[in-house]
């Protein structure tokens, strides 16, 4: 019986809190002064689609796209009306912060619970631990200062699983209510990342087994309604895919899907697929060494998943603490996704030798933060001598420490995969920027954004000074005759002042460039040239 467990948000939760934010602040100072919040190609990507739905030609909604899930670009717009903090990525790095000390909290206070709560000295010890193990990680500070998605995915991820801990573990009080706030974490956690929609899924038959196993009927109405929540957000998604594209799995087989780009990158190799390709024991030697490479780099790897593994076994045996395994779901996604999703995971010391997705590694640091307290939990309750509890805490704070240590010498492999993908992209956009920027301020630019958006951006130049591949209704398919797009690209002349043309991009295969004066040719090594045309339009010749 847990008659020591706490489902409120207590004093020792708030000073957690408190400490990750000061973690969250100090972190984001660091890589803000380095001009690093932007390494990724993808956070570049998620702030300026949050930015199209406020600036654009044809502002909206339906500028969401339907590659990515909707809510991390919701969270950024409030903070997208500011320039400056569209042009440096703050607004993309307030969500993730906030995330960021959400996560902390939650696995501080799933710990504790696990751990006899708060009348337990050796369970707020081990929670301690585990909240540290989890905020101090270099690679999740990093990750936190950025617009992408893990982060984000993190907590409504720990807090599905800190509500219906409370649930299946609570013999009084309103554990129906736990219930319905896990739904509400899985709904957020569905139109995060397609991570969601797994456990999603899979909560959702735990959840069947206990309501059944306890046999209260007050119990199945609350189910019914954590099983509506917990499918509204696949749901929400697919029929809007269905409305706006005509097709409810447009984002997963469409022309942009993460299948459709590792088919048009093996294409373009001439190679075998990606490793892990429809092998399950690659995929998963792949995923689990680059959660290894997320915590630690070099022989202290395997002592994390020692403890992971003594941490997991040590709940099965204390059965009524199981629902922390769940902390384990992402192994078996991405074992999964990574042999039949088409999503490729490259480690820097394996074939091919490279850095892609590595950071996908970082979903498993929950598990491996939470285990190293349980297993700190088990030391100190197996032991009475203080000095050995003592000594033992000691000996976990230091590993850690080490662990970190070595991380930060070797810098966060997650820093590490956003540098060596940014390089020559960077190079180009900031070519193309200081020339973008010497052009008249009312210019109208034709450019495919899908690329090469960072350069507006640096240049400070609204998105709405352009005509882009989202300016058009997507509904029309195979593209729309009488869309801005569409018409702008049939005769540049009447609708844009410049043409900017990346090779192989829509705008140069598209445009007609005859009557076209090239001005100036932009070349970086690593990427495709880019060439700024002048249409010669003239003053006043505007048309909409």
């Amino acid at each position: 019986m847990r008659n020591q467990r706490t489902s409120g948000w207590d004093g020792e939760i708030t000073l957690v809190s408190q400490l990750a934010a000061t973690a969250s602040l100090f972190a984001f100072l660091f890589y803000f002064r380095s001009h690093n919040l932007l390494l990724y190609g993808d956070a570049v990507a998620h702030i300026n689609i949050a930015r199209r739905v406020i600036d654009s030609r044809t502002p909206g909604l339906l500028q969401l796209g339907t590659v990515w899930l909707p809510l991390p670009h919701l969270l950024m717009i409030p903070f997208l009306f500011s320039n400056a903090a569209w042009q440096t990525g703050i607004a993309g790095s307030i969500p993730s912060m906030c995330a960021y000390v959400l996560a902390t909290a939650g696995i501080f206070r799933l710990v504790r619970n696990c751990c006899d709560g708060l009348l337990s000295i050796n369970g707020r010890v081990a929670a301690w631990l585990s909240a540290v193990a989890f905020a101090a990680n270099p690679n999740l500070l990093y990750m936190q200062t950025t617009a992408m998605t893990e982060v984000l995915y993190l907590a409504f991820f720990i807090w599905a699983v800190v509500h219906f801990d409370d649930f299946a573990g609570s013999t009084g009080g309103r554990p129906h209510s736990s219930l319905i706030k896990s739904g509400l974490c899985l709904l957020g956690a569905c139109l995060t990342r397609y991570d969601g929609w797994f456990l999603s899924a899979a909560m959702c038959a735990v959840a069947l087994v206990v309501v059944m196993w306890q046999k209260k009927s007050e119990a199945r109405g609350a189910f019914v309604k954590f099983l509506l929540l917990a499918v509204a957000g696949p749901a929400l998604w697919l029929g809007y895919n269905a409305a706006v594209y005509g097709n409810p799995l447009e984002f997963a087989n469409g022309p942009y899907s993460a299948r459709a780009i590792e088919e048009q990158k093996t294409a373009l190799s001439s190679s075998l697929p990606h490793p892990g390709w429809h092998n399950l024991s690659v995929s998963f030697s792949y995923f689990l060494k680059s959660a290894e490479d997320n915590v630690v780099e070099g022989k202290l790897q395997k002592v994390w998943v020692v403890l992971l593994v003594v941490g997991a076994a040590a709940l099965i045996f204390r059965r009524r603490y199981w629902p922390v395994l769940l902390l384990l779901l992402p192994l078996v996604f991405y074992l999964l996704s990574v042999a039949y999703g088409s999503v490729p995971v490259y480690l820097p010391e394996w074939w091919p030798f490279g850095y892609y997705n590595v950071r996908f590694g970082l979903e498993l640091l929950p598990a491996f933060a939470a285990m190293l307290g349980v297993v700190l939990y088990l030391v100190l309750a197996v032991s009475s001598k203080r000095a050995v509890q003592i000594a033992s805490a000691a000996l976990m704070v230091a590993f850690a420490a080490v662990s970190y240590g070595m991380t930060w010498k070797a810098q966060p492999i997650c820093y590490r995969e956003a540098w060596a993908n940014s390089r020559t992209r960077i190079a180009f956009e900031t070519g193309l920027a200081a020339t973008l920027v010497k052009l008249p301020h009312d210019a109208t630019l034709l450019m495919y954004l899908g690329d090469h958006v960072g350069a507006l951006q640096d240049a400070g130049i609204p998105l709405r000074r352009t005509i882009n591949e989202g300016n058009h209704r997507p509904w029309r398919k195979p593209s729309d005759a009488e869309g801005l797009w569409e018409r702008a690209l049939a005769d540049p002349k009447q609708y844009a002042d410049y043409v900017i043309a990346i090779d192989d991009d829509p705008v140069a295969q598209k445009v007609q460039r005859r009557d076209l004066t090239s001005m100036i040719v932009i070349r970086t090594i690593g990427q495709a040239p880019g060439t700024i045309y002048w249409t010669h339009r003239l003053p006043g010749n505007q048309v909409r």
